[in-house]
């Protein structure tokens, strides 16, 4: 693998790649600040794997079955796929921005985050605005609204399916927080967060609320603004659906209707024939034949 440094990254790829190693070393030089984070220093190690099996190697048994790269930040590590990456791996700089807040998140705040804030955190750092896409088409948010955010961690090991809407809420979260002090956001967050080492008392005193009561604004909020816009695309999928189906079915019902019509009027056609020569048939019968003339007298 051929190596490129600049700054505090080093980026490691197959020679296949050196071009998105590049464009990935200088997008990480251009934009290495994080909202509401003091700058990070620590030196980051970004490795480009040259294919899925060697992604695998790479971050051992607990690769994930989805996504493309994995941040490991006790090691200030990342490994991402490469060129070769599917289709759903997204933007590489994107997806590398997103790794990247993971990292400085945990050097500024060590293990503090519990997951669903670290994912959310990172997803807002990197832009990831789409995510609440998925929350449009989330039918059980109108149904049962959004989960706790203890049920929100469980989440993000339920599978591909579970993993996007837990994506997508946790992203939510951050920004109905972040929402809470317009002018500073995370900041006094942060700062009240590593003197204590628990995120109530450092919400108490950043926002003036419980971590209870943030929960309970950020569920209602996001069922309200997300809910029934899934609610409606539900029924609009399923409206599609029913015209469909229903579709073909009056077609199919009108057609067996023109053709009984048909055979009706057919059927009519030749009664009333029918009838109309029985009927002269009848009228011929009535009329008296003739009498017969006799022969002419001889003179």
């Amino acid at each position: 693998m051929e190596r490129f440094d600049g700054g505090r990254f080093t980026v490691a790829a197959a020679s296949r790649d050196a071009a998105l190693a590049r464009s990935l070393l200088a997008a990480a030089q251009s934009r290495d600040t994080f909202p509401w984070l003091p700058r990070p220093t620590a030196r980051v190690l970004v490795i480009v794997a040259p294919d899925r099996q060697r992604f695998a190697e790479l971050v051992g048994p607990y690769a994930p079955e989805y996504g493309a790269a994995i941040a490991m930040p006790a090691e200030q590590r990342i490994v991402m796929q490469g060129s070769r990456a599917g289709s759903d791996a997204g933007n590489p700089l994107q997806v590398l921005r997103h790794e990247l807040a993971h990292l400085a998140l945990y050097e500024a705040m060590g293990d503090l985050p519990p997951r669903w804030f670290d994912e959310g955190y990172a997803s807002y750092a990197a832009g990831e605005w789409g995510r609440e896409e998925v929350l449009v088409t989330n039918l059980a948010l109108a149904l049962r609204g959004a989960p706790s955010l203890e049920a929100l961690d469980r989440a993000f090991s339920g599978g591909s399916a579970s993993a996007a809407g837990a994506y997508a809420l946790a992203h939510r979260a951050i920004v109905e927080m972040a929402a809470m002090d317009p002018d500073r956001g995370l900041t006094l967050l942060f700062s009240y967060w590593r003197q204590s080492g628990e995120l109530d008392p450092a919400i108490r005193r950043a926002y003036q609320v419980t971590l209870g009561d943030f929960e309970t604004r950020w569920r209602q909020r996001t069922r309200r603004r997300y809910g029934a816009l899934a609610l409606f695309a539900d029924l609009t999928v399923g409206a599609v659906v029913l015209v469909l189906v229903l579709v073909p079915l009056h077609l199919a019902r009108r057609k067996r209707n023109r053709e009984r019509l048909e055979r009706l009027r057919a059927a009519e056609s030749a009664a009333e024939r029918r009838e109309r020569e029985n009927a002269v048939e009848a009228l011929l019968r009535s009329v008296s034949p003739p009498a017969p003339q006799g022969d002419e007298q001889q003179s």
